[in-house]
Parts: structure tokens; C-alpha cells; sequence
């Protein structure tokens, strides 16, 4: 048995109490502030230093990049990421070589990550063959080799008669399509937003509407087929509009929204640098703000990462040629604390919330809370050292991030999956 002694948490009126936790082989026995009665001599005894524990973090949107492109991410550099992160479980996107899209392909890649991953991962399945067809993949086969939902994300599906068909695939599956919304024919060669920034730095820019009309499609989409739509990185005020509206309605949406969106804007952009690249990119503040609104009155459910690494030479030029993505698994709780959570924004339950309770609810997946009988995903944060975010700290293989340099709080100390130890600090 492992006590945990000297750590804090929440109570019900959103005040810091000490905790101590004992977890016997996979799952929590006892929560309490003073667990002596209940442990042994032979127990393991871990010294908390007084770090804020939470339920393992849950995050719905990364990208592992292995097989096809390992030398960006791998599945074990990917997964140790996260833990560093917080995170005890993670669902990973299927823009990899070869594209999860049959069960025989998603069992050679289910098997690498039982081989590889030091966090949980759920592996999602493509829509369409090799992502970019119209041709659906066979819903049924990869549900039953393990596959966790369905997305197609990287890429929008451009034809609105292929979602369709997808959704109600989905419906009679009982399965989540999860989407990457960007009308293609509305990009006009963008590789920022299309606001004032682009201009003063003379570079294409992205319009909000590529990605809110595709939403607008895909809503009325899943009204007439009964499927549950999840909404990828939400980014425009119009966006959060749509799904707001269609919420009312009764329409069985969701929404996720990175950490980057609630965090920067346009403005944020000092120079033609790809490191500012992502997609969707950083948009305007009115856009920010809506963001946090949309988080604050349920419009949008989550928080997710869209953890997207590339190597040094891929992004050590100017955003035209260069691929969209920042990596944020070790980085997002810590941000979010720090800029959300100590400037009274938001609070932390709100967060806890958002990063692990939410994804759990919305995606049907364990953990989420803390509770005894529960498997022990734990993670543990120090909310009162400030500590910079440093490049060669990471564990992922990629630091393409233009929060190196920030000053934090709340990096992880500890994370447990299954009741064991799989990352410390130091």
C-alpha cells in the first residue's frame, strides 16, 4: 500500500484542507486527513510537500505522431509529456501514417501504445479512409479493435453529404463524431487570422467564418441525424455563437477549447514567426473574450490541448511553409493557473473541472473525481513556486511553443496512473 501523506485539495466550500491518501495496488482505499490508523509498517510513505492534488488530468485532443512521423513524437515521448503534464489519460488523434482506418491498422497501432504509453490512451479512428476521401471507414470493425471515436481532425470534411452519412453511422453506433472544422474553400491560402496583425506583418489570413459555417453546417447535421457532435479548438466569437444556439435548441453538441485561445491573440504575434502558427489560429480579443465566456456559462464543455509537436527545422522559419501546431501537455495546467486561476478569472474548481471532470462526462470515460474505490489517477501540483517554462525541461520531443520563457505556477510534482508512479518531478 502507498500513503500519501502532507498534500492538499479541495473542500466543498472551495478551501484548501490537508489530505492524505492511501492507494492499494490500482485504486484509492482511503482519503482523509489523518490516515495513521488505517496504514501499515510495510506501507510505502510519499511526502507530498504540501502539492495540490487533483484527479488525473483528461485530455481529449493530441497528436502522438507515431507511426509516420517519430521524429517529431513518439507514442512513449508523447505519453511521458503528458504525465509531466498532469495528465493520466489522453485521446490521440489518427493524422498519423499509416491513418488507423481499418481494424487491422488500428490493432498494429493499439498494440504499439500498450507497448509504449506510460498514460492511458484512447485511440481515435478516422471518419474517411486516409482522412481525405469521401469513402466511410467501417464504424463497426473499428469500434470493436478499440477505437475511442471518430475524427477526421487536421483536415474539415469538406463534403457536408459525407458527414452526414458519417453522423448516422455514428448514431446507430453510439459513438462520438468529433470534428476539426475548416471549410477549405474559404482558407485562401491563410496561415493567420485575418484581423489587423496580418496586415501589419504582410501574411495571408485565415477569416473566422472558415471555421464557424462549418459548424453552422455540422450542427443541423447532427440535429437531423441524432449523433453526438464534439467541436475541436473552438477560436471565433462566431464560432461560440453557433454552438451556444444549438445547444438551446437541444442539439447534442459539445466544444472544446485550447489553452493557447484563452490565452493569446493576434496581438501576441511579434514577428512572422511559425512558432505563432497553429490551426485554428490566435484570433482577435473579442474573439478571447467569447472564449472565456463560453467556458464560464457552459457553451463550451472542456479544455483541451491540441498537443501538435514538430521538429526544430519544420518550424525554424516564417509561418508560409511551415506547419501549424504549438505542443502543450506540459505546459496547459500551469498556464491556465497561473493566468486564469491567480488573477481571479476563473477559479480552481472551475479549472479542475474543465480539464478532468468535464472530459470524463462528455466522453463516458472513468476518472474525472476523486473518490475511494476509484482507480488512483492522481496528480499532484505545486501552486506556489513560480518556475519558468523551459525548452530543455521537456519531456516531449518537440518544445514549438511560444510560452518558453513564462513564468508559472502549479507544475506538476507527481502523477499516478493505475496507483502507480509514473512521473516526479526532478
Amino acid at each position: 500500500m502507498i500513503w500519501i501523506k502532507n498534500a492538499t485539495m479541495l473542500n466543498q466550500k472551495e478551501e484548501y484542507m490537508p489530505i492524505e491518501l492511501l492507494i492499494k495496488q490500482e485504486t484509492i482505499q482511503a482519503i482523509g486527513e489523518d490516515l495513521a490508523a488505517l496504514s501499515s509498517a510495510t506501507d510505502e510513505i510519499i511526502d507530498a510537500h504540501g502539492a495540490f492534488v487533483t484527479p488525473g488530468l483528461i485530455d481529449v485532443h493530441v497528436h502522438l505522431r507515431e507511426p509516420g512521423f517519430s521524429y517529431k513524437e513518439t507514442i512513449k515521448s508523447g505519453t511521458m509529456a503528458a504525465a509531466r503534464g498532469g495528465f493520466t489519460t489522453i485521446c490521440a488523434m489518427p493524422n498519423v501514417q499509416p491513418a488507423p482506418d481499418t481494424a487491422e491498422k488500428m490493432n498494429a497501432l493499439q498494440a504499439k501504445i500498450t507497448q509504449d504509453a506510460v498514460v492511458k490512451v484512447k485511440q481515435y479512428a478516422p471518419l474517411t479512409m486516409d482522412l481525405r476521401s469521401d469513402t466511410l471507414t467501417n464504424q463497426t470493425d473499428l469500434l470493436a479493435a478499440g477505437a475511442f471515436a471518430f475524427t477526421n481532425d487536421g483536415v474539415g470534411v469538406q463534403t457536408a453529404g459525407t458527414m452526414y452519412l458519417a453522423m448516422k453511422e455514428a448514431a446507430k453506433n453510439q459513438t462520438v463524431v468529433v470534428a476539426h472544422t475548416e471549410d477549405d474553400s474559404l482558407l485562401f491560402g491563410g496561415v493567420m487570422h485575418e484581423g489587423t496583425r496580418n496586415k501589419e506583418l504582410g501574411l495571408p489570413g485565415i477569416l473566422n467564418v472558415t471555421e464557424a459555417s462549418q459548424i453552422a453546417r455540422d450542427v443541423l447535421l447532427s440535429e437531423a441525424t441524432g449523433a453526438h457532435y464534439h467541436v475541436c479548438h473552438v477560436s471565433t466569437k462566431e464560432s461560440v455563437r453557433v454552438i451556444r444556439d444549438a445547444k438551446r435548441a437541444g442539439i447534442n453538441v459539445t466544444a472544446e477549447v485550447s489553452p493557447h485561445h484563452l490565452l493569446l491573440t493576434e496581438n501576441d504575434i511579434p514577428t512572422d514567426s511559425s512558432i505563432y502558427k497553429m490551426n485554428p489560429p490566435l484570433r482577435g480579443e473579442e474573439d478571447r473574450q467569447a472564449l472565456l465566456d463560453g467556458l464560464l456559462d457552459g457553451t463550451i464543455d472542456l479544455i483541451a490541448t491540441d498537443h501538435a509537436p514538430h521538429s526544430q527545422a519544420e518550424k525554424a522559419g516564417g509561418m508560409v511553409g511551415s506547419p501549424f501546431g504549438i505542443v502543450g501537455s506540459e505546459t496547459a495546467f500551469s498556464l491556465l493557473y497561473t493566468y486564469l486561476v491567480e488573477t481571479g478569472i476563473v477559479t480552481l474548481a472551475q479549472l479542475i473541472d474543465w480539464m478532468a471532470y468535464k472530459p470524463a462526462k462528455v466522453f463516458q470515460l472513468a476518472g474525472g473525481t476523486l473518490g475511494i474505490g476509484q482507480k488512483a489517477d492522481l496528480a499532484f501540483f505545486d501552486l506556489t513556486t513560480t518556475k519558468k517554462i523551459r525548452a530543455e525541461e521537456f519531456l516531449s520531443l518537440a518544445s514549438n511553443t511560444p510560452f518558453i520563457g513564462w513564468a508559472v505556477k502549479g507544475t506538476t510534482t507527481m502523477t499516478f496512473v493505475d496507483g502507480k508512479l509514473v512521473y516526479q518531478e526532478g
